[in-house]
């Protein structure tokens, strides 16, 4: 089923999952291009991500991964570690488990709080946006509606390799090595990372991600 936009209602299940998950104090001192500044290969579960559960849904460690399961229609579930970086560049291996294919799933930089934050999706039926809240409010970066590229983006439960660039005012988004979409934007300088998931009408969004890296540009 062909998107027209990411606008979601905001509902209140999403701020009892993340509620406060913010990073604190200054952000992360820059290093040399490349340098790793967090890594979590989610085999440790006390590495200190946000864990929820619940009849709406599932934040957690699992399967030597992070899993986000959302059951609840046109709804968000996220996840942080409570960092601070300014210009990052975020990847992570992501796998959906089970569900629609009509999903959204990614990556997030620059989170302040709840309401306020990027981020970066692809979706398991080839879609794929930037995008961010604004004082709840949720808007696209770039672009009027998702784009769709399948060839870049893979179905199913392959495994897609996701990577998103906060560099500055410049927001990109790539998956599996090819580059998707760039944009400029002057919201948010500096916050925390994540991840997200999210459903459309039908429910039951269930992703596993690993291998999360955070680099200096």
């Amino acid at each position: 089923m062909k998107k027209l936009c990411l606008l979601f209602p905001l509902f209140a299940v999403i701020i009892a999952t993340s509620a406060c998950r913010f990073g604190q104090g200054e952000p992360t001192q820059a290093g040399s291009s490349g340098e790793v500044l967090f890594q979590d290969d989610f085999s440790d579960e006390a590495s200190g991500w946000y864990t929820f559960v619940d009849q709406e849904g599932v934040t957690d460690y699992q399967d030597g991964g992070f899993r986000i399961f959302v059951d609840l229609a046109n709804t968000y579930l996220w996840t942080n570690p409570e960092k601070t970086f300014g210009d990052v560049q975020i990847e992570v291996d992501a796998r959906k488990i089970s569900g629609p294919e009509e999903n959204d799933f990614g990556l997030i930089c620059r989170y302040q709080d709840d309401a306020n934050f990027y981020f970066f999706t692809i979706s398991s039926d080839g879609y794929y946006g930037i995008a961010k809240f604004v004082d709840g409010e949720e808007i696209l970066v770039g672009a009027d509606d998702l784009g769709f590229d399948d060839a870049a983006i893979k179905a199913g439960q392959t495994t897609n390799h996701m990577r998103a660039d906060c560099v500055g005012n410049t927001l990109t988004l790539y998956a599996n090595g090819q580059q998707l979409i760039q944009a400029q934007d002057d919201e948010f300088a500096a916050g925390d990372v994540g991840l997200i998931a999210s459903t459309y009408d039908v429910v039951g969004t269930d992703m596993l991600f690993d291998n999360f890296v955070v680099r200096q540009p």
